[in-house]
């Protein structure tokens, strides 16, 4: 048994602090023997899995609780052995009364995630579906939580088995060819083998460039509010987040610092990021504020360029769009123009026509809050035009490294094919696609990988 699971541990599972309940986890061997020398009710040794009890927790003739246990034996648990799960009161006494009482009777504490490797040790999810045990914990919004749901489901790692599956294949006929090297054979086709791997490598890139769409959508996109000072950043911040979130002054150079605050618009989380006005100043302050404006807008994936259409000449309003674009040039990012104070404009056609040509425009009065919901049907459209059409989206930065990597030496291999160069060098290639694929699915582990990962969870998950 390896040394993850060869103790019995013991957390609490719910978030600390006082509530209505709390739930204290334990999962080992000795899981049941464990709780049923402190429980005083039915004897748990003897009772069937997936049942509920209701009984005392004591220490000698002291009872700590009235508790609810939960029996969960063997392979049908969640960590995939013997595990309890004891529903008490929300006091963080009891709790910790009752996690001292389990580990005074031969219980471990439990580390971050453990209970979750445990599953993944015992074969109840491969390690990408734990990974997004933890997306799960941390979605925020509809889209983010349903892209981890599927993962959690499988539904990435087992696009990942079928392409490392295909690929084993042809790597086990290479090695035998190695087998054979003085017979000179040929077991694997070189046709089929450029097929299958010109396959690969078009499905690999597919799920790479889901990456930048998956990444936003489990963090939230990012998007900055830029403009000069005095045309209404802050005040468009306050009407999307509809709430005085920045303050607002007709004194130009207000906002010095970045105003981060963040909204859900149709299930997807948006952060929105209030910029100092770019500007050419000697306050030195004011010029540390504008040197974050640039460093927010190179980590935004949409950028709201706002101007003041009742001032703006279209000289200016070029001069500004060429500036932001010569600085997101070759980036995935993308631009909207809002052109705001329409209500101060002598003439809305007027206006209209400055703007003629301009593409991504949006006319609004962030004061008035007009055509705010615009704004916000845009970014939703914006981001869901780069969703792929599969159901397969990345949003993990590990699974993305490798995956990269894999296709990096497929492409190794499609080289080598044209090149004829021979099965050995072929197979050094292939070997290296299928550890890396393997890396994901947890096919392939090492003890520091593992740490790496749950780590990151909390302690009672």
């Amino acid at each position: 048994m390896s040394q993850y699971t060869s103790s019995t541990i013991c957390a609490l599972a719910t978030a600390p602090g006082i509530g209505a309940i709390a739930i204290i986890r334990l999962s080992g061997e000795e899981a049941i023997s464990i709780c049923n020398k402190v429980f005083n009710g039915k004897d748990l040794t003897a009772v069937d899995s997936h049942t509920v009890h209701f009984g005392t927790i004591k220490e000698g003739d002291k009872i700590l609780d009235e508790v609810l246990v939960s029996i969960f034996k063997g392979k049908k648990s969640f960590t995939g052995e013997n595990s309890i799960e004891i529903s008490t009161h929300g006091s963080p006494y009891i709790q910790q009364q009752v996690i001292q009482l389990l580990i005074k009777n031969g219980a471990e504490s439990a580390g971050p995630g453990e209970f979750t490797m445990r599953a993944f040790l015992n074969g109840k999810m491969d390690l990408s579906q734990a990974e997004a045990v933890a997306d799960v914990i941390a979605a925020n919004s509809e889209t983010s939580h349903e892209l981890a749901m599927k993962q959690m489901r499988g539904g990435f790692s087992n696009e990942i088995q079928k392409l490392r599956e295909e690929l084993i294949h042809f790597a086990s006929l290479i090695e035998l060819e190695l087998d054979f090297g003085e017979e000179d054979v040929e077991f694997a086709d070189r046709d089929d083998l450029k097929q299958l791997v010109t396959k690969l490598n078009s499905a690999l890139t597919k799920l790479i460039s889901s990456f930048d769409y998956g990444n936003v959508i489990k963090s939230g996109v990012p998007v900055a509010i830029i403009g000069e000072p005095n045309v209404g950043k802050s005040t468009l911040l306050n009407a999307l987040l509809n709430e005085d979130r920045a303050i607002v002054s007709d004194i130009a150079g207000t906002t010095r610092d970045v105003i981060e605050d963040e909204m859900i618009i149709k299930g997807i989380s948006f952060r929105f990021i209030d910029t100092a006005g770019i500007r050419e100043t000697t306050d030195t302050i004011e010029s540390l504020g504008i040197e974050k404006t640039f460093q927010k807008l190179d980590q935004a994936s949409i950028v709201l360029l706002l101007v003041d259409a009742s001032k703006i000449t279209r000289e200016a309003l070029e001069a500004d769009i060429k500036k932001i674009k010569d600085r997101i040039e070759g980036k995935s990012k993308r631009l909207i123009i809002v052109a705001n104070k329409v209500d101060k404009a002598d003439a809305k056609a007027r206006v209209e026509e400055k703007f003629e040509g301009i593409e991504n425009t949006i006319f609004i009065s962030a004061k008035a809050k007009e055509n705010i919901k615009t704004i916000e049907t845009r970014l939703f459209d914006f981001v869901q035009s780069g969703a792929l059409n599969n159901d397969v989206v990345v949003t993990n930065v590990r699974h993305y490294e490798a995956l990269t990597k894999a296709n990096e030496s497929l492409a190794k291999v499609l080289e080598g094919l044209d090149n004829n160069i021979t099965g050995d060098f072929l197979a050094m290639d292939i070997r290296q696609a299928l550890h890396q694929l393997g890396l994901i699915t947890g096919d392939i582990t090492t003890d520091d990988l593992l740490d790496n990962i749950f780590s990151k969870f909390c302690i009672g998950k």
